[in-house]
């Protein structure tokens, strides 16, 4: 691996980093694919010793990449058992990434691991309760450090999607999006709608002579529509 001998030229002006971390099964998962949405390219998974080459990269690249997020966990500590040195490194080297904790009680995320009956990474032979502490102890560095801590002992998904929104989408992501698609019955249900409104009842155009070879973008028949009272 090459040596670093000199400060990037562009950092936090033009790439936007953040790390996720925190305690398997609080919603590593869900942060990940929330932050996807608003536009961050995910690295999920990511050995903590390939962190600072993953930012480098990352500004490099520029587009798309320059937005990115990189998720770690426990998992990867066969590679690195600092991840506060290795958040450290980021800002040494003129990086300035936002760094996410996700947490949850203990008693939440025993029932969510029993819901899904699977064992926690650190469990081993011993007690799910065990692993969960073994954990929050490997960890508890990396929750000081943190930029944003994010309890989602009370949050659903749902919920926990609006507030990594809330955080990193800005007002794009917040805005209520409708569109407004007129179709025919016939033809069957559009497939993404969310709400179908029937609006049959209405004097149907068809059915006057100057307007039945008229579309519904066409002047003449959208008045006669919405001209109708009650």
């Amino acid at each position: 691996m090459s040596q670093r001998s000199e400060r990037p030229e562009s950092t936090s002006s033009d790439t936007q980093l953040v790390v996720v971390t925190g305690l398997s099964g609080g919603g590593r998962s869900t942060v990940a694919r929330a932050l996807e949405n608003v536009g961050f390219y995910v690295v999920d998974n990511l050995p903590q010793a390939l962190l600072l080459d993953m930012a480098e990269l990352a500004m490099r690249a520029g587009g798309a990449a320059r937005r990115t997020a990189m998720v770690l966990d426990v998992r990867s500590r066969a590679f690195s058992t600092d991840l506060v040195g290795a958040i450290q490194s980021l800002k040494d080297r003129g990086f300035q990434p936002r760094v996410v904790f996700v947490d949850a009680d203990d008693e939440v995320l025993i029932r969510r691991f029993e819901s899904v009956r699977r064992s926690h990474p650190l469990q081993g032979d011993g007690r799910l309760t065990d692993g969960i502490a073994a954990e929050r102890e490997l960890l508890a560095g990396a929750r000081e450090q943190a930029d944003v801590i994010i309890d989602t002992t009370h949050l659903n998904v749902n919920q926990l999607r609006r507030r990594v929104e809330e955080l990193f989408g800005g007002e794009d992501a917040l805005r209520l999006r409708v569109t407004v698609l007129s179709f025919g019955f016939k033809y069957g249900l559009p497939p993404d709608a969310d709400f179908v409104l029937d609006a049959r009842f209405l004097p149907n155009p068809y059915w006057v002579p100057e307007l039945r070879d008229r579309t519904g973008r066409e002047a003449p028949v959208s008045e006669y529509v919405l001209g109708q009272q009650g």
